[in-house]
């Protein structure tokens, strides 16, 4: 009787079929990761309602953002030295325990620790799924691939304000609170992620005998995650506060003892220098740092001006950034289409860049408090396709710029060094938003009681006797500040000729910032053309031809 095996035995190649079908499995864990980065931007102000923790609420995004940063290149050494399979079983196992704790805590202090183990696993689902596809899939075919997956990031970072948003808007579902679902609905489709990767991912077995560098472990972990952490809460503790300059002053030191500790670990380094000496391979990582800071600024910027500009709820902002993922999985479908067929890749970076600097100069110019809603919307489609035409060439890039026992760093830098312009571009884009929109909605008002038409309609008794104009009237009182515009829940509902001030300038704020987005991503746009003007070629087949000419 014969007998049946879910996959093939460790160093068979894999059929076909059951490429598709690992793809699938990796697919869900990346669909998770990236999901989980934004899902809870629209439902933490429930969920710290519901947990009495308002003033913790940032922390919950902080820790799961510090702790995938921190782990990403750790995933991509250690799975270079034990093997992809069990590392990235591991990531999926932690990040589900990560999630059922998140879905059961009963404070914000234990969401924030839940949150912090779902990063933990969130950090090797991103950079092993393309490493393992690297592993198993041949150069001609992998730009395809990788541009199904870089889709599949791109839809689910957009689709978590949706999904977020939607959870935290239902009372009750199957007994649990609404936003419960929000970390639940990770078990099923986790589960699945878990089963298929283990059933039909079948590597060889990999222990190769090499020391592990601790040292630039613990020393990049020095520099993130204080940097990471003034990022997140600056605007809060204010950027020039002594918890801020403390944080500034650790990440430098973190930086300089990163770069002793890798320099003294040579090839057992957790991100050898040496890679850097390859130009691809640097110039792709500071591509990947610039378009994180732009991408994410974007994500950022887009919602904000639906939601405090045009009135949309966050579930309605985030339905219409779904033209965001028409864009993304265009360019990604395509950029890796051609560059399988003909291996061509520079052109895509300096097109992308190119889309990505113009959709941004656009925006900057043309959306104000009476732009048309279909303008944003469009916009947002050239944003992905040029992100789509950048993210998956570069990672594409620096894995084959390095030799094939690298893949897994050379695959995790990518990922890192895009995460950590995320987080610094909107760090920084928020905070420029509301400092500007400070100054800007405070000379508005000021104009605007210049307008007898307006004062009227100020000294109105019946305005003022409305309650859906109390905040406002508040918000008068107060006068325009950083922390006036903490909360603005009340601007769409309140009296429209009084709010106009303020959402022009908020209008006005975002044109600024994405001004100065197009500026960052003009210079990554000159920074690609020093790509080597080289096809990409698959390392691995380079080694097997001059064995096979023996």
């Amino acid at each position: 009787m014969s007998k049946t095996t879910a996959g093939p035995a460790p160093g068979e190649a894999l059929t076909q079929r059951q490429t598709i079908t690992v793809m699938v499995g990796l697919m869900l864990g990346m669909f998770l990761s990236s999901l989980d980065q934004t899902i809870v931007s629209t439902s933490i102000y429930t969920i710290a309602n519901d947990l009495d923790g308002l003033s913790l609420q940032a922390w919950a995004t902080t820790a799961y953002l510090i702790t995938s940063t921190v782990t990403t290149p750790l995933y991509g050494k250690l799975s270079d030295i034990f093997g992809r399979r069990p590392l990235y079983l591991a990531a999926i196992i932690i990040f589900l325990a990560g999630s059922l704790y998140a879905g059961s805590v009963h404070s914000m202090t234990e969401l924030a620790i839940a949150r912090g183990i779902q990063g933990m696993g969130a950090g090797g689902l991103l950079a092993l799924a393309l490493t393992i596809i690297g592993d198993i899939v041949p150069l001609k075919d992998r730009a395809k691939f990788q541009g199904y997956f870089m889709s599949v990031f791109g839809i689910s970072s957009v689709l978590g304000p949706v999904v977020g948003g939607a959870f935290a808007g239902s009372e009750s579902i199957l007994g649990f609170d609404g936003w419960r679902w929000v970390f639940f609905i990770n078990l099923p489709i986790g589960l699945a992620a878990l089963a298929v990767v283990f059933l039909y991912l079948h590597l060889p077995a990999k222990h190769v005998k090499q020391r592990i560098d601790y040292w630039g472990a613990a020393a990049i972990t020095l520099a993130i995650v204080p940097l990471l952490l003034v990022a997140e809460q600056g605007r809060s503790w204010g950027w020039t506060s002594a918890s801020s300059f403390i944080c500034y002053g650790l990440g430098v030191l973190g930086i300089i003892a990163f770069l002793l500790a890798e320099r003294r670990a040579g090839d057992y380094a957790l991100i050898p220098l040496r890679l850097f000496r390859n130009v691809t391979f640097g110039l792709s990582s500071l591509l990947n740092f610039i378009i994180g800071i732009g991408m994410f600024g974007a994500i950022a910027m887009l919602p904000m001006y639906l939601q405090l500009v045009k009135g949309l709820t966050p579930t309605e902002a985030g339905l219409m950034m779904i033209t965001f993922t028409i864009g993304i999985l265009t360019g990604s479908i395509t950029a890796g289409r051609t560059i399988s067929s003909s291996g061509t890749f520079r052109i895509f970076p300096i097109l992308g860049t190119a889309i990505l600097t113009t959709a941004a100069i656009v925006m900057g110019l043309s959306l104000g408090a009476d732009t048309d809603l279909w303008v944003p919307g469009l916009i947002a489609v050239f944003f992905g396709l040029g992100l789509g035409f950048c993210m998956q060439p570069l990672t594409l890039a620096m894995q084959v710029s390095v030799p094939s026992k690298d893949m897994g760093v050379g695959t995790s830098t990518a990922a890192f060094f895009r995460s950590m312009g995320g987080a610094v571009g909107t760090a920084v884009f928020i905070s420029m938003l509301f400092s500007l929109a400070a100054d800007k909605i405070a000379n508005g008002m000021k104009d605007a009681m210049q307008s007898p038409d307006y004062v009227k309609v100020l000294q109105d008794p019946a305005v003022a006797a409305d309650p859906s104009n109390a905040k406002l009237y508040d918000f008068f009182k107060n006068g325009a500040s950083n922390d006036s515009l903490n909360d603005t829940s009340w601007l769409h509902s309140a009296n429209p000729v009084l709010t106009r001030p303020i959402t022009e300038g908020f209008a006005q704020s975002i044109d600024t910032v994405m001004l100065t987005a197009a500026f960052l991503t003009g210079i990554a746009f000159l920074i690609s053309f020093a790509l080597p003007k080289k096809k990409l070629t698959d390392p691995k087949a380079a080694m097997k031809e001059p064995a096979a000419a023996h």
